[in-house]
């Protein structure tokens, strides 16, 4: 695949060797305008907004995934296989299913179950729960400690489906299998890193709980989840 991609109008060299990937194309430019020195819109392709700039002298890029694992499926294969980023970290938010976490934790993914399809495409007949790499979670969780931001790591969830439809119910089985949190779209981007020989971490920030029904506002998702972004930008 020849650039620009069918989904990333950027120039050959316009990302950092890592990218940081929220979902929302509004927090990539919230991080942009608040976090990065020069920062220049190279990918708005579908409003998809992705920006390379300088943190603390280095080279850094920040792009939306959009929602769900086809969409990040489709941007960290491109950035991964035909721009030549290295690290991707998900820096999102996710709903805790562990009663030990609160609003605001921040999550470090180690592995993710999965009930989506996704990784049949990559000829395993068995089941994939794909890791994080070690050295960006080392680095993370070294990173929170300088910052006074706790990292709890520990498996996620990632799911197709936003709504529950039907009677199943997977947060009990989650639960007690010691599963974190949930969340759309880990999955797809760690397999793909495996894939391509590359690095991915995501960095969750909880937003809501399944277990006491709290829930944070759209706005503070998008703005004020200001430890995970430091503690990503840290480690770029």
């Amino acid at each position: 695949m020849s650039i620009p991609t069918p989904h990333i109008n950027a120039p050959e060299g316009a990302f950092a060797r890592t990218v940081l990937m929220p979902g929302d194309p509004l927090r990539s430019k919230y991080i942009a305008e608040h976090y990065l020195e020069d920062p220049v819109l190279v990918n708005n392709v579908r409003g998809v907004q992705g920006y390379t700039g300088t943190y603390k002298g280095k080279k850094v890029s920040v792009m939306a995934s959009g929602m769900g694992m086809p969409s990040i499926g489709i941007y960290s294969y491109e950035l991964f296989n035909c721009y030549g980023v290295e690290n991707i970290i998900r820096i999102g938010s996710a709903g805790a299913i562990s009663p030990a976490l609160q609003l605001r934790d921040v999550v470090a993914g180690m592995s993710v179950y999965s009930d989506s399809n996704y990784g049949a495409q990559f000829g395993y007949r068995g089941t994939l729960a794909p890791c994080c790499s070690f050295e960006l979670l080392n680095a993370a969780v070294t990173a929170g400690e300088k910052l006074g931001q706790k990292i709890v790591p520990g498996p996620i969830a990632s799911h197709d489906g936003f709504y529950a439809q039907g009677d199943y119910n997977s947060t009990p089985i989650l639960q007690k299998l010691g599963v974190l949190c949930v969340e759309m779209e880990a999955y797809a981007l760690y397999l793909n890193a495996a894939a391509a020989g590359k690095n991915a971490l995501a960095l969750l920030t909880i937003s809501d709980s399944l277990v006491t029904g709290e829930a944070l506002p759209a706005e503070d998702r998008q703005t004020t989840f200001t430890h995970m972004m430091e503690v990503a930008l840290e480690i770029a």
